[in-house]
């Protein structure tokens, strides 16, 4: 728990006055590039503080100049922080209707064009997250999912939610596999205690939902993509 804690006044210490700076800007300009970069650096900041390595593979799959999907599995709470800055350009990403209530963080989410999701199962809440995640790549930036929809207790790979496949067959958007590992041990489910180590990043070649008759065929090959980058006791 020490280094959770050296972590968290780290980050803190240095997110007041980057808030105080960046969040002003993007509201009088309306270019929240620099508070989302702000943000990135301070998350690469705590993970070197927590001792950390993040180790990245297949960076160069990613197609330039194209708003793309990143599809990966989901171990850990530390799975965003690592992913989301090493990902080429700008992206939003799904996540839970309660995080955008979170005094300043939320405020941030919503300026940086990130998707809630109400997971209460509604179908009109589903079609109304699908449709603003086709909004954000129409701006030209990309949206990151984890397509489990939850974290994995074990780290072994759960079903897939079949919206995000949904919103690909719709707009055609490259798909990204990521498989990520090491989290798992790093930052458990249910625990807030942050351990040094390392963590894997794999960047798949992408998979174009055109050459798909339906979604679970694309579902499928996403799927198999991610498995394959990961050790073998995940793949499910």
């Amino acid at each position: 728990m020490i280094v959770s804690l050296l972590v968290i006044v780290v980050i803190v210490a240095i997110s007041i006055p980057a808030a105080l700076i960046f969040i002003p800007l993007a509201v009088v300009t309306g270019n929240v590039r620099p508070l989302y970069t702000a943000t990135c650096l301070i998350v690469r900041t705590g993970f070197r503080v927590a001792g950390i390595r993040v180790v990245v593979e297949g960076r160069e799959n990613v197609p330039a100049g194209v708003a793309c999907i990143f599809m990966a599995n989901h171990v850990s709470n530390l799975d965003p922080p690592a992913l989301i800055p090493r990902i080429p350009g700008r992206t939003a990403a799904f996540s839970k209707l309660s995080v955008f209530k979170i005094p300043v963080f939320g405020y941030c989410m919503k300026l940086g064009d990130f998707i809630p999701v109400d997971r209460s199962g509604n179908a009109d809440a589903a079609q109304q997250s699908v449709a603003a995640a086709r909004r954000v790549l129409e701006k030209g930036l990309h949206i990151t999912t984890f397509v489990e929809g939850t974290r994995s207790k074990d780290g072994r790979l759960l079903p897939f939610k079949k919206g995000p496949f949904y919103l690909a067959m719709q707009t055609g958007a490259p798909c990204i596999p990521v498989s990520i590992s090491g989290t798992e041990t790093l930052m458990a489910k249910g625990s807030f205690a942050i351990k040094p180590g390392t963590v894997h990043l794999v960047f798949h070649p992408p998979i174009y939902p055109a050459n798909f008759a339906t979604r679970e065929e694309l579902l499928s090959a996403v799927r198999d993509s991610i498995a394959s980058g990961l050790p073998e006791w995940m793949r499910g």
